[in-house]
């Protein structure tokens, strides 16, 4: 049986924030429908790779490559990274004053269709759709109308990034630490998207603490990061040694 070529693929990524290096040297593959788990301290370089692989422009690749569905990552700018299906939630979702939820959404779905070859959604078609998903998300329907994330709460506006990752539906979707704070059945709304997404050939890169989510998610790689590189690669039990000893203990040598 043959491997299928990796979704993702990167190589020796180093990223300079300012003039500071964050990531030195990461290498790592996603296959379609797969699922990484990225664990690290604070300012290990998590949020970091994320940003870095959606195209934010405050961080520089210094060397190093990333192909993604066999075109080069680094030489599309943010907006065709995002119409080839490569989707980022934010650890701290933004506001966007005076852009309301429904529309800035549409407009995302219809960009992404367009690049697909599909018909663009109407706003009747597109309300049937949000709205589903929204009772599925536990998201209120009144938030389509509202501007973007202005006056939710912490667990409105990332049950907001699922709605998004539901209807845009990408082919990798990059998940900072999603569950913070959500309450039980943000959480679960979190597995329930992610297993239908998965089952319909999406792969995550999912950054997360959360032992709980992490082994309800059942990944198929877990990776520690440490100080701007891949430290570690393993399966469940490399999560559930870092929730009993912590990164400290994760990143001591071993004693021959």
């Amino acid at each position: 049986m043959t491997t299928p070529s990796p979704l993702l693929q990167v190589r020796d990524l180093r990223v300079n924030v300012g003039e500071r290096t964050v990531l030195h040297s990461v290498s790592l593959d996603v296959a379609p429908g797969s699922l990484v788990v990225l664990m690290g301290a604070n300012g290990s370089g998590k949020s970091t790779l994320g940003l870095t692989l959606a195209g934010h422009p405050n961080y520089r690749v210094a060397s190093g490559q990333a192909q993604f569905a066999g075109q080069d990552l680094l030489a599309m700018n943010a907006q065709e990274r995002a119409r080839a299906g490569l989707f980022l939630s934010f650890q701290t979702p933004p506001d966007i004053p005076g852009v309301k939820n429904n529309l800035f959404i549409r407009t995302a779905l219809n960009a992404v269709r367009e690049a697909r070859s599909e018909a663009p959604l109407d706003a009747f078609d597109f309300l049937g759709s949000a709205r589903a998903a929204a009772r599925q998300l536990g998201l209120p329907e009144a938030m389509l109308g509202r501007p973007v994330n202005e006056g939710f709460s912490g667990g409105e506006r990332k049950r907001n990034e699922l709605l998004q990752l539901a209807l845009l539906q990408p082919r990798l979707a990059l998940l900072d630490e999603i569950d913070s704070g959500m309450d039980v059945d943000g959480v679960r709304a979190v597995v329930q998207l992610v297993q239908k997404l998965r089952a319909q050939g999406t792969a995550f890169v999912v950054v997360s603490h959360y032992l709980q989510l992490i082994e309800s998610l059942q990944p198929d790689t877990v990776l520690r990061l440490d100080q701007g590189c891949i430290a570690d690669t393993g399966n469940l039990e490399l999560a559930r040694g870092i929730a009993r000893t912590g990164f400290a203990r994760a990143a001591e040598p071993v004693e021959a």
